[in-house]
């Protein structure tokens, strides 16, 4: 155990950031609407598959310059999708009972699964990472896969991106006043509804790229969608409802535990994760950081 501590710490950290990259645009459409989006998986696999149709459609696309490129259109076809979704289903559940959201998102989730078996099919694709990705370094014993170092990168980088955007900037902080009380917000003028679009626009965006980033980890199906949303929502809930800073803190949080669980009891991966998640929760119930709020 001792002599694979850094190998289990890595793995922690890969599992952590990749799942975080999924989480992140989850906790914040919950930030600002109060919406637990059922379908963010669907999204979430639309743009993996958005991103391996664009990394074939051309040759020129087949480095890892062509790779980010296609992860950030996935990300943006996603976001204009989350557009005509807020029009179509947020706005018009805006004052009905959270239950016929949480319907109306898992409808969601069906289409889009029907929408994948429809375009791309029911068979099983295997996508492979960029030629700059698909290599190994070594640190003394541990083997660090270029790919993995990839996600590492990419997760911290998104999470000081929304730091930057919800601490740094007018917009940030007009989200999380709008968070924290809409109704005043709106009595000062602010245009409640754009930054409610601004915001979901934004969280399915990061569904699309976190789709196009995580491409390469596995094998597409029109099932992609359940394998990352139920560890996101672990971490989403852990971490705070609607707080960036939980959700990154818990996901390094579960990817140890699930790593570390694993190597303990390798006959039953996963089971450590949903203890944990269960312990957490009963010790804080509100999550790691219970603001309450996007932060």
């Amino acid at each position: 155990m001792v002599a694979d501590l850094p190998t289990l710490l890595f793995n922690a950290l890969v599992w952590g950031m990749a799942t975080f990259l999924v989480a992140a645009g989850l906790t914040m459409i919950f930030g600002i609407l109060h919406v637990l989006n059922f379908s963010h998986g669907g999204f979430f696999m639309i743009g993996a598959y958005v991103a391996h149709s664009l990394t074939n459609w051309s040759a020129a696309m087949a480095n890892i310059w062509g790779f980010l490129a296609a992860s950030v259109l996935a990300g943006a076809v996603i976001g204009i999708v989350g557009l005509v979704v807020d029009r179509a289903v947020f706005r018009r559940l805006a004052h009905v009972d959270g239950a016929y959201v949480l319907v109306a998102t898992y409808a969601l989730l069906l289409v889009c699964n029907g929408f994948v078996k429809l375009v791309w099919g029911l068979n099983v694709v295997s996508a492979s990472p960029p030629p700059e990705l698909f290599e190994v370094s070594f640190l003394g014993n541990l083997v660090l896969p270029h790919y993995s170092i990839f996600v590492v990168v990419a997760g911290v980088v998104v999470f000081l991106a929304l730091e930057w955007l919800i601490n740094m900037t007018s917009v940030g902080r007009l989200i999380q006043a709008i968070a924290i009380d809409p109704w005043m917000a709106r009595l000062l003028g602010v245009n409640v509804g754009l930054i409610y679009s601004a915001t979901v626009v934004i969280g399915f965006a990061l569904a699309g790229l976190a789709g196009g980033l995580l491409v390469a980890n596995q094998s597409l199906s029109p099932d992609l969608a359940g394998i990352f949303i139920i560890q996101a929502f672990g971490v989403v809930i852990v971490g705070g409802m609607g707080s960036i800073r939980g959700a990154f803190l818990a996901a390094i949080l579960l990817g140890l535990v699930d790593s570390f669980g694993t190597a303990l009891l390798p006959q039953m991966p996963g089971v450590l994760f949903f203890v944990a998640l269960a312990a957490i929760l009963l010790i804080r119930p509100r999550g790691l950081i219970a603001s309450g709020r996007l932060s």
